[in-house]
This record gives structure tokens, C-alpha cells and sequence, in this order.
């Protein structure tokens, strides 16, 4: 899992070419296409301030949607509306907000007038912001009405959020509003935490442990910047996903007296879980993924950091396609989900993701738990985890299985981990304090019948 920092906006390019990056980059949103190969596809002396941009938009863009309708009752044109939408979503956050709403207004105006998508709506826009800046007290007081306008989500998530987690709903849409820190993992074969803490502080960094195996950053720096990086010291990941490695091996013994484990990672890809597992045991990994350019990425890791697993591209759904018949001691099922844990490094998966979803993604988790279970042996161990703090593809997913399986019996486990919340600390009295992202956690033993 990645961190995207907040970048210093380049003082080398004008902000009105940044405003119309940001505004591309939202209409790519709005289109259903993931923020990520959208950034790709913008210019390298451009990115780092239309990602900057981009990233402040869409966390606030309920809001922005908002004023723009106090603002116009009828939307403009959508490349219009983009660039209208993000001037106002950097304009009415002053306590984060990257420039003077003044300059904002004039370089977002600039922006119309330098693109033919927009030239004809520029007046409209300067008329719009201008408003905006003479009547912002009452323009915001009036979108506080309206959720989605203040917690910057659409209404069915705050909803779904709501029922889910009666109690913490405010908070973790709090948290999925907030920038994630980046946080590194120490590849415990090369070095140990409190050794790379100590080489960051040498360098002037900050940083601080958070878990057993991570360390982070306060502040984000590039990652091939930080000592150790070439020979593998480190690696990205959150503190939540941290923990699969761990609770996988814990107790897990090789079945008939092997000499090593033999274990699972399906969905592997990027292959964050597959190193952890190879720098914590001497095991023999098999690391499947379906996505054949994303197995390269687990290749490059690996060899970065000096492990190596067996990597095979296939559909964890069909066995029969790359399976050698040997049970596994253990299986890591990180299952793909509606990634709504980890909103904060993805601002823009709140926008993309439709309530259906969850119904769909849960009927593939439950088809991989059926699938891969019989691949695991008696007494063997399965950790099922996804990002997601939505029930229905973490505690009552679970439910169900062990319900349908009584060989399946379910182990201390952390459960649903929410944004920030600490919740995980009755499982694991660590330091993990109230720093990962949301993510739920089971681990099954299979029992002899």
C-alpha cells in the first residue's frame, strides 16, 4: 500500500496549469476512472502539483459540490464545472488551504481563458468565485445542511458508515479526511526498527515505531531518498497491513515434519505481504495474483529486498489452474474489497465506488474463502483480511463462513481495525497507537473432523 505525500506545488509552474491538471484529473473521477493511472497520464513537471491539488479536491469535494450549487443552480459544462469545483474545494478549506483565495480566483480564471474547453465559461467562473469570496460566511452556513457537504462523502457512505459503526461513524469519516503519513516496514533480516529510527534521526528525519516491525515518517519524503532503500532495508506499508504477516505465522508449524512452511499468498499483488512473510520465516511462498504486469511489481520487490517466492499469475477463484496438489500449512486471502479502509491514501475511492458494490465484492470474498479452504491443511491456518471498515466484507462475511464450515474455527483475532481508532490494542498491545488505516482481520484454524 502506498503513501502519496502532500508535495511542495512547484514554484516552476504557473498554478492555473496546475488548476487545469486537477480539474482533469476530476473529471477522470467523475468518469469512473481510478486517480492513479489518471496521474500517470499527466505530465512529470506537472504531477507533483496537480497530485498536491487533486488530493485537497476531493477531500473536499462534497463541500464544493455544494457551494456550487448556492453558486448555480444549473451546472455549467462539466470541464466548467471541474475547474469551478476544485478552485472552490482549495478556496473554502482556509486552515489547509495551499493559497489566498485571491490568487485562487485569478489563476482559476487564468485556467478558463487558456483552454477552449473552458474559454467561453471564464466570465462564469470569475463570477461565481467572486461570489463566493463576498458571501463565503453564509454560502458555507447554508451547505451545512447537507452531509454530504460536510463530511466530504456521498450520502450512502456516510449512511452505510453510520449503521455499521454506530458509535465511531463521525470519527472515521474524520480520519478518511485527515493525510496519511507515510509509513515504512523494516525488513527485520537487514536491520531492526529501532536501528533505522536511529539512522533517520542521524539524517535530521523524523520518525517513530508504530508496531512491531514499522516505523513512521512525520514527514513524507521520496522513498528512494531514504538510507537503505537500493539494499532493501525497507519497504511502504501501513501499520494495519502490517499485521497479516505476523498473525499468519504465530504458532504455525510445518505439516509432517517439513522443514519449512508451505503457504498461500493469494491476491499477492504488489507483494507488500508476500516479503513480510519472507523476511519473518524460512518458508516457501507461492505468491498468485491474476494481474500479470502487477506480478512483475511483486518480482522487483523481492529482488529489492533480497527474498524470493514463487510467483504465479492466476485467478485465486480456479485452483485447477495452477494448483500442485500439496496442501498449504497456511493461506493469506487479503481479498479484494471496496478498499473503503483506506480512503485517506485514496481520496478518490469514496467518489468511485457505487452502493452495490459491497453486495459484488462480498460475493467474490465468499467465493475465494470457499475455494481456498480445502487447499489448507488440517490444523493449517488462513488469515482472511480486506481494507475495508464496511461489516458486510469483514465481521458478517466471517460469520457466515464459520457458519457454513464447521471445520472452521475462528482464532483471536483484531476484527474490524477503524481509521486512526486504535481499536486494535486489546489484540495486539503494541505501539501501534491510533496510527494505521481501516482494515478487518480474521484468523481461522481448520480443525480435524
Amino acid at each position: 500500500m502506498s503513501s502519496h505525500p502532500a508535495p511542495t506545488l512547484s514554484a516552476q509552474v504557473p498554478l492555473w496549469r496546475q488548476l487545469q491538471g486537477a480539474a482533469s484529473i476530476l473529471m477522470a473521477v467523475r468518469d469512473g476512472q481510478s486517480m492513479t493511472p489518471a496521474l500517470d497520464d499527466v505530465d512529470a513537471q506537472l504531477r507533483p502539483g496537480v497530485q498536491a491539488l487533486s488530493f485537497h479536491a476531493l477531500r473536499w469535494l462534497g463541500r464544493a459540490e455544494a457551494l456550487r450549487q448556492q453558486l448555480a443552480k444549473r451546472p455549467p459544462p462539466p470541464e466548467a464545472d471541474a475547474l469551478l469545483c476544485v478552485a472552490l474545494a482549495l478556496a473554502c478549506s482556509e486552515e489547509d488551504a495551499p493559497y489566498t483565495a485571491h490568487t485562487l480566483v485569478d489563476q482559476a480564471v487564468e485556467a478558463a481563458k487558456r483552454s477552449d474547453a473552458t474559454l467561453h465559461q471564464a466570465s462564469f467562473i470569475n463570477g461565481c468565485l467572486r461570489r463566493f469570496l463576498r458571501e463565503q460566511g453564509e454560502l458555507m452556513a447554508l451547505t451545512e445542511k447537507s452531509p454530504q457537504a460536510v463530511w466530504n462523502h456521498p450520502q450512502w457512505w456516510i449512511d452505510r458508515v453510520r449503521k455499521d459503526h454506530p458509535a465511531q461513524w463521525q470519527e472515521i469519516l474524520r480520519a478518511n479526511n485527515s493525510r496519511a503519513p507515510l509509513i515504512l516496514r523494516i525488513n527485520e533480516r537487514k536491520t531492526t526498527q529501532a536501528q533505522y529510527v536511529q539512522a533517520l534521526l542521524a539524517m535530521d528525519i523524523g520518525a517513530f515505531p508504530v508496531g512491531e516491525h514499522g516505523v513512521v515518517l512525520t514527514e513524507a519524503r521520496p522513498v528512494n531518498a531514504l538510507p537503505g532503500f537500493a539494499e532493501g532495508h525497507f519497504s511502504v506499508q501501513d501499520a494495519a497491513a502490517q499485521l497479516a504477516a505476523p498473525l499468519l505465522l504465530n504458532e504455525l508449524s510445518p505439516a509432517g515434519g517439513a522443514a519449512r512452511l508451505n503457504i498461500l499468498d493469494a491476491c499477492a499483488a504488489p507483494g507488500g505481504k508476500t516479503a513480510h512473510l519472507l523476511e519473518l520465516a524460512d518458508c516457501e511462498v507461492t505468491a498468485l495474483d491474476i494481474d500479470a504486469r502487477r506480478c512483475e511489481r511483486i518480482a522487483q520487490n523481492l529482488q529489492r529486498l533480497g527474498l524470493q517466492a514463487h510467483i504465479v499469475v492466476g485467478d485465486a477463484s480456479r485452483p485447477k489452474d495452477w494448483w500442485d496438489g500439496r496442501l498449504y500449512d497456511g493461506i493469506l486471502l487479503d481479498a479484494p474489497c471496496t478498499a473503503s479502509g483506506i480512503v485517506r491514501r485514496h481520496p478518490d475511492v469514496r467518489w468511485l465506488r457505487r452502493p452495490t458494490d459491497i453486495a459484488q465484492l462480498a460475493s467474490i470474498q465468499a467465493k475465494l474463502l470457499d475455494t481456498l479452504w480445502p487447499l489448507l491443511k488440517p490444523g493449517g491456518r488462513m488469515v482472511y483480511c480486506t481494507c475495508s471498515v464496511f461489516r458486510a466484507e469483514g465481521e458478517q462475511q466471517i460469520q457466515t463462513f464459520v457458519a457454513h464450515h464447521t471445520d472452521a474455527l475462528l482464532m483471536p483475532s483484531p476484527g474490524h481495525l477503524l481509521p486512526q481508532s486504535g481499536a486494535s490494542d486489546a489484540v495486539f498491545p503494541d505501539n501501534l497507537l491510533r496510527e494505521h488505516d481501516g482494515f478487518y482481520y480474521a484468523l481461522l484454524e481448520k480443525r480435524s473432523i
